[in-house]
């Protein structure tokens, strides 16, 4: 893999990975417009990797709320706003680590990187993400996650794991249709990326190492610097517009893209 094509994997990780528009599926559809081989699943975990860094860092309050809640957790009391925090999060996080498992184990997350099936996830998802948006009430915030929402959330958040649906798109749906505002909502949303993105980058980094593949670890490093500071910038902005702007421009680039990705499969 050459340096430039790593940098241009971690440019799209970064400035999607945050807006509704699936950076997994960019990264899965990259290889075919370049020309190139895919860059696999390592890589893609990678520059997700790196993007983490970027909402630690935006969050940082928050996360920091919910790292001091922890021991509380630990003890079995909720009685504090971070310890709340961090055992919501953990909840909305157990469906798609439990489902991320059963599709690695069986080699489906593989075989759904297709054309086909990221061009059709774009356009449903995307639908139903303008749908949701437009005809879910804002009467929620972020102080009003509570546990029923975050099992729901995190149930949307598991149908991320077909390429093309999005885990920030799929995730801000669920909380637009559960009544929460734009801003709070895809607040949320970037909060539950934490411990998801986590989760999927021990289970692949255990994986390389255990192949002792140095090479490998040497550009997924790289991956995830550059990754990172363009999902800083790309995240900095999305919050900033949601103050004005709708999703409607994002789900008109998905239909665009999707209806593109399916005449193209056929």
């Amino acid at each position: 893999m050459t340096l430039f094509y790593l940098l241009l994997v971690a440019l799209i990780q970064g400035l999607t990975e945050f807006l509704p528009v699936s950076s997994s599926g960019h990264l899965a559809l990259l290889p075919h417009v370049v020309g190139a081989q895919d860059q696999g699943v390592a890589i893609d975990v990678a520059v997700h990797v790196g993007t983490l860094g970027a909402v630690i860092l935006f969050f940082w309050a928050d996360v920091k709320s919910a790292i001091f809640g922890v021991p509380d957790l630990i003890k079995g009391r909720i009685n504090t706003p971070g310890a709340r925090l961090a055992f919501l999060l953990v909840v909305a996080t157990i469906p798609v680590v439990i489902i991320g498992l059963v599709l690695k184990v069986t080699g489906l997350a593989d075989q759904m990187r297709s054309v086909a099936v990221i061009g059709w996830a774009m356009l449903i998802f995307g639908i139903v993400l303008y749908v949701a948006d437009q005809k879910g009430p804002e009467t929620q915030k972020a102080e009003d996650w509570n546990l029923r929402d975050a099992i729901i959330m995190g149930l949307w958040q598991a149908v991320a794991l077909i390429p093309g649906t999005s885990r920030s798109g799929i995730t801000i749906t669920g909380a637009r249709a559960l009544g929460y505002t734009r801003e709070d909502g895809a607040k949320i949303a970037m909060l539950m990326s934490i411990p998801t993105i986590m989760a999927s980058g021990i289970l692949l980094g255990a994986d390389v190492v255990g192949q002792a593949d140095w090479e490998l670890l040497k550009s997924a490093g790289i991956g995830a610097l550059f990754a990172f500071f363009a999902a800083l910038g790309s995240l900095a902005l999305m919050m900033r517009l949601l103050k004005s702007v709708s999703f409607t421009p994002y789900v008109i680039y998905r239909i665009i893209l999707g209806i593109i990705l399916i005449a193209v499969s056929w």
